[in-house]
């Protein structure tokens, strides 16, 4: 099993033609500030993978978003579905959000699941 605090690539999604499939195909769900979409990959491990426009801010904005979802996902891997890509999309919004914002609403949408 993989170290639950680490973000390997394999947990990656790096390829454009995977998000595609995932949007395509996986089930949906939304907060007030995300979009998620979850689609099972026939791994043996979860995928995260994040998406985040220009209009929710400049790129440090965008990239403190990233940064604070991919610590969302090392602390509570947990709650991600196993053998499931996940993709995390952020609306306009999401980038006023702080970390414990972030993590409630994430944790509040995976928990549904």
């Amino acid at each position: 099993m993989m170290d639950l605090c680490t973000f390997p690539k394999e947990e990656r999604i790096r390829r454009r033609g995977d998000f595609l499939k995932i949007f395509r195909e996986g089930t949906k769900s939304r907060t007030a500030h995300f979009w998620i979409s979850f689609r099972p990959n026939g791994l043996s491990h979860r995928r995260l993978g994040i998406t985040i426009g220009k209009k929710v801010g400049s790129a440090v904005v965008r990239n403190r978003l990233k940064r604070r979802i991919r610590e969302f996902y090392r602390q509570n891997k947990r709650i991600f579905p196993g053998e499931t890509d996940v993709v995390i999309t952020a609306k306009e919004d999401a980038g006023r959000l702080d970390f414990r914002q972030v993590a409630n609403e994430l944790k509040g949408i995976l928990r549904e699941r």
